[in-house]
């Protein structure tokens, strides 16, 4: 079973429960797929064993058979080439703005002459270990790269059927987000009880119809702000999976990197019930 834990906003504890509720259960591997600031090695300190380097295909043009009909250039819907035709008997000349490419192939499969070839550009890597009997992988993006996706995508490449499978998805509701919980069993939306946390758990949920993805609510810190999130989730009949009240002890163990299961046992019975109740909304 693949678990995918999102949040419409960053800072509602999405890695906390991704992290606790992987510890909570037996044969599990972890991703982490917030290839943009991936921090779940810092609770789980996995031992890295392997480590690749993630690319993007990007086009290569060769000027020798190009004719600069700028067709590569009309299919490219980012935008990734610009061809400057010929003028007054001159020669022409191609740009490209590899940073914009999606690697899509478009411009290469469509190319009149066969003047274009994809090659690799780095973009980030992928490493994996274990940390105890968990499996880990995660993906760190490359400092100045502009689309998360292709490395979310080569992470999860690395996924074991045979494993229940937690993915930490990067926050918010665009791309990234869509790369990481598409083909998931189950999203687990953590939220917050505050206005901000209820306006991003709205958009999140639009996502996930759309995707048409089961999920549940985890209301993270659900003793302070205000109760329209629950009011929200009752009226939209969503279930609310989990509720984890604010611990001042819970936030000092988090800044020290420690999982709230390790210091706080009593919460492991917790994360195991929130997982039967995902398996009963399976089913």
């Amino acid at each position: 079973m693949i678990i995918s834990v999102a949040s419409g906003k960053g800072g509602t504890g999405k890695t906390t429960v991704a992290v606790n509720l992987a510890l909570s259960l037996n044969n599990v591997q972890f991703l982490d797929c917030d290839v943009e600031e991936p921090n779940a090695h810092i609770f789980l300190k996995p031992q890295i064993k392997k480590q690749n380097k993630a690319f993007i295909p990007v086009p290569e043009i060769d000027e020798s058979k190009c004719n600069y009909c700028g067709k590569c250039a009309k299919v490219c819907v980012y935008n990734a080439i610009a061809v400057l035709p010929g003028q007054d008997g001159k020669k022409g000349s191609n740009l490209i703005f590899a940073h914009l490419c999606h690697g899509c192939g478009a411009c290469s499969a469509l190319c009149p002459q066969g003047a274009i070839k994809e090659v690799n550009r780095e973009i980030g890597i992928v490493e994996s270990g274990n940390c105890g009997k968990i499996e880990f992988v995660h993906g760190k993006l490359n400092i100045g790269e502009a689309m998360s996706p292709p490395v979310i995508r080569q992470v999860k490449e690395h996924i074991n059927s045979n494993k229940t499978v937690i993915i930490d998805a990067p926050p918010g509701t665009s791309c990234p987000v869509v790369a990481s919980v598409k083909g998931s069993d189950f999203c687990v939306l953590v939220t917050e009880p505050t206005p901000f946390g209820l306006n991003d758990l709205i958009l999140a949920v639009e996502v996930l119809g759309k995707l048409k993805i089961p999920f549940g609510v985890v209301i993270n810190r659900s003793d302070l702000g205000n109760n329209k999130t629950e009011g929200y989730c009752k009226q939209e009949n969503i279930l609310v999976l989990m509720r984890i009240p604010f611990k001042k002890e819970i936030a000092m163990a988090y800044s020290k990197g420690e999982p709230m299961v390790k210091v706080f046992p009593e919460y492991k019975k917790d994360f195991v019930t929130l997982y039967k109740r995902i398996i009963e909304k399976k089913r």
